[in-house]
Parts: structure tokens; sequence; C-alpha cells
């Protein structure tokens, strides 16, 4: 029996976002945190940008190189998340637009956890309704499963049965990294959009 009223689902939910907010907090925890950064600074805690995906603005593959040169922000989720990932990519949309021209040395990876219904043309049309610095990446489920280990992000996709629909579940963080592709910010909020912006220009110096 799940607590008071509580559906099985939002009980999920509360457990996941407790989990990555001990993440966040245990990240932060490693390095200094500045005052300066909105983000929690993970500045030589975390690894390096490396993925090898498949991008569907062209169908290509690409690798964490082709991005180098650009502050890349890194965030997982699916196109049918009902709230989570629309308002995340919203906001993030929102710091691009308050950046003006320098926003065209931003990326923000949206990396489908659920590629099963995140087709190319389905993830290009959603990526592209937020913002054009926004590239979706899909790859194989170990490839997915792979790059998530790297940045310790955990999510679960349950296909439907009779007794359950179909669910996915995904860490809300969002991970920026610098011009040389160096893990430097975590953070599980992207509501305040004018310090989101902040840091992303920071790191662009």
């Amino acid at each position: 029996m799940l607590p008071g009223s509580m559906t099985e689902s939002a009980l999920l939910r509360r457990i996941w976002t407790s989990a990555a907010l001990a993440l966040c907090l245990a990240l932060a925890a490693c390095g200094n945190r500045d005052s300066g950064w909105h983000g929690h600074d993970i500045t030589g805690h975390m690894p390096d940008l490396a993925f090898t995906m498949q991008r569907v603005n062209d169908g290509q593959p690409v690798t964490a190189a082709d991005y180098r040169g650009k502050v890349t922000l890194l965030y997982f989720g699916y196109t049918n998340c009902p709230d989570i990932c629309p308002t995340t990519l919203a906001n993030l949309s929102e710091a691009l637009r308050r950046l003006g021209a320098k926003a065209n040395a931003v990326r923000v990876l949206f990396v489908t956890v659920d590629p099963d219904r995140d087709t190319l043309p389905v993830l290009k049309a959603y990526v592209h309704a937020f913002a054009p610095e926004m590239d979706g990446l899909r790859g194989s489920k170990d490839a997915i499963a792979a790059l998530a280990r790297r940045y310790r992000v955990a999510y679960t996709v349950n296909k439907p049965t009779a007794d359950h629909p179909y669910e996915v579940m995904h860490s809300a963080a969002v991970f920026f990294f610098d011009v040389q592709g160096h893990a430097r910010l975590v953070t599980l909020s992207t509501d305040g959009t004018a310090a989101v912006a902040a840091d992303i220009a920071r790191l662009e110096k």
C-alpha cells in the first residue's frame, strides 16, 4: 500500500527527484562551490564529454569532438515526457534567447532515453520546436546506457503491460561543458533563465 493517496507514478517521481538531488549535492561537495555560478561547480570531478551518437538534424553520426569550441549542455529525456522535459527545454530555450548572438556558440544536446518511440523524425521535430541550437541525439540502448553511466544519470523505461502503462523515469540533471569539453557545472533547476544564461556566457570566455 502506498503512503496516503500517492500513486505509484507520483512515488517514483519523488524517488527520482530525491536521487537527482543527492547526485547534485554529492558532486557539489567534491569541489569548491563558487558563489558566482548558478549551477554546482563540478570542475575536475566528472569526465570530459565523450560519446558517439546519431544527430537527428542530419541523421549523421556525431561524437563529442564535433562540439569542441562550443559550450555544450547535456540533458537526458524523451519526447513523450509530460512535464519535466518540455519545461527544461523551454527554460533552456529562453536562456539561449537571452544570450542573443552568443547563442551561436552553444549547443544543447537532448539525448533520448526512449529510442523505440523517439524516431529520427519525431525527435527532430521535437527539439527544433524549442530552439535551433538544440540537437537531438539517438543511439543504441547500450550507447545511451553507457553515456548515462558516465555522468551518473539514472533512467528506466518500462514497456506497457496489462496492469501498467508505458512509463519512463529519468534524472532532471543538466550538465554544462566548456569549449574544451570539460565538465564544469550541473543543475537540477533551469527556472532562473537569466542565471543559466550568465553561466553559459561565463563558460564561453
